[in-house]
């Protein structure tokens, strides 16, 4: 049997719900951090989904190499200007929770 090693060190998952009406515009949100945010040294994964049948809630996961990554991460221009600006007004509730690799 193989073992897989973790090669991210710090893994989180987000949670948005929209506040009623603003679902389309945190989808275009969200389209322009994206590409950005997938290109930053350290960040590992970035990936968003809707719920099915709820789409008003998205779900981030991330994966980041380390505490640096993910602090550069948050002070990116994108991170500010699309995440901080824009889609958090837009937001009725906001949950992060960090995990760790076994």
């Amino acid at each position: 049997m193989q073992t897989q090693t973790p090669t991210g060190r710090l893994v989180f998952t987000v949670t948005w719900q929209a506040k009623p009406g603003e679902e389309a515009a945190l989808v275009e949100i969200v389209r322009r951090f994206l590409p950005q945010a997938r290109q930053e040294p350290g960040t590992q994964l970035v990936t968003v989904q809707r719920v099915a049948n709820d789409p008003g809630q998205f779900l981030f996961y991330e994966v980041f190499d380390d505490e640096a990554a993910f602090a550069a991460h948050q002070e990116t221009a994108h991170f500010r200007t699309l995440i901080l600006e824009e889609a958090l007004p837009r937001l009725a509730k906001r949950e992060r929770t960090q995990y760790a690799p076994l």
